[in-house]
């Protein structure tokens, strides 16, 4: 797997460079190049106590979307600053992602929670929920549908895109995306995903309830804080073989651990047990006693050492320092700018490329 992925992404290297060659010939013309201010990495900032490591499979990061014209200078046109927070209340925020395959002699959902991160209809969530996007087009599975539903019970509302993915996600778990439990640590999972409909063509509402966030470094002080998680949790339901009932839930519980991918700074924490934490709570928020949303939860936790339905959660300044590292830009600049256009540049840059790391991993 290591020697073709590398081979992967020295093609895609390749052809990120030839096509640029093009790109700066007519786009500098009209658009601005971004400044250094996109591409300067932060400094490395220590927590307060040394964190327990958990395992890392990320050796290397493909470079590609930092050598991407179109991808930098996409990500800059129409930037003018982040949409204002517009609820405090993580239930109205939340969504359900449902995904629907279906082949010759089989029906297969999968279902996902999800937030707004911005006004402007950005949604983040798991990258093992948004795979399914990617999945619906290398059609691995079948013909396939993903929709994002909302309200109690979830109900139809929106078609979305992929705004953004981690490549370096793609290339480590391609192999396993269509396991029934695929395993991870929950490093760099993680995606945006951007509105792009409505499910009965009626116009898309000028806002939609998006949470604050903070991608600020978590101290160790922060272990035993009060937090708030939420998220669609369908673990009955899925036992009985329907969702149509599924109910949002949120729930006051606790950090009880940090833990670090090997830089000592805080990238997953876990979360005392509570009525989320099931199946399907993937991609919930997690808030802090301020009302910001400092993680979202990425994989079920320790029930033995943490109660029964324990979770963790990735930070957001993991998001951050991760997309920092992937495309030059910070969590904040990746939800600003011209959405759709850097939605089309991702999906004819990367999605092909991305597409046929998964074909070549079945």
């Amino acid at each position: 797997m290591s020697f073709l992925t590398d081979t992967l992404v020295a093609v895609l290297t390749v052809y990120i460079s030839f096509t640029n060659t093009f790109a700066v010939a007519v786009t500098d013309w009209f658009t601005p190049a971004p400044s250094e201010q996109f591409v300067a990495i932060e400094p490395v900032t220590q927590t307060d106590e040394k964190l327990t490591t958990l395992p890392s499979r990320f050796s290397s990061i493909p470079d590609l979307l930092r050598q991407s014209v179109q991808y930098q200078q996409a990500t800059v046109i129409g930037a003018d600053g982040l949409s204002a927070p517009t609820v405090t209340d993580p239930i109205e925020a939340i969504v359900n992602i449902f995904c629907t395959f279906r082949s010759s002699d089989s029906i297969k959902t999968t279902t996902g929670t999800g937030f707004f991160i911005d006004a402007d209809g950005v949604i983040m969530t798991n990258a093992h929920v948004a795979q399914f996007l990617l999945l619906a087009e290398a059609e691995r599975t079948g013909d396939a549908e993903c929709i994002v539903r909302g309200g109690n019970p979830a109900s139809p509302l929106y078609t979305a895109a992929l705004l953004y993915i981690p490549p370096a996600w793609v290339l480590e778990n391609a192999a396993v995306l269509n396991d029934e439990q695929p395993m991870g640590t929950g490093e760099r999972d993680y995606a945006l995903l951007y509105v792009d409909g409505t499910v009965n063509n009626q116009p898309l509402p000028a806002t939609f309830p998006a949470l604050p966030f903070s991608s600020e470094l978590l101290s160790t002080r922060i272990r035993n804080a009060d937090i708030v998680v939420a998220g669609y949790p369908a673990g009955d339901l899925l036992a009985r073989g329907s969702l149509v009932d599924l109910i949002p839930r949120s729930a006051d519980t606790s950090i009880s651990e940090l833990f670090t991918f090997g830089s000592n700074r805080a990238d997953v924490f876990s979360i005392r047990g509570s009525v989320v934490g099931a199946q399907g709570a993937s991609g919930g928020p997690v808030l802090n006693a301020a009302g910001e949303v400092i993680g979202m939860i990425a994989t079920r936790g320790d029930d033995a050492v943490d109660g029964a339905g324990s979770l963790r959660a990735i930070t957001l300044s993991h998001v951050h320092r991760t997309m920092l590292q992937e495309t030059g830009f910070s969590l904040a600049e990746n939800l600003d700018g011209n959405l759709a256009l850097r939605s089309q540049v991702f999906a004819d840059t990367l999605t092909p490329f991305l597409l046929s790391i998964l074909q070549t991993a079945e």
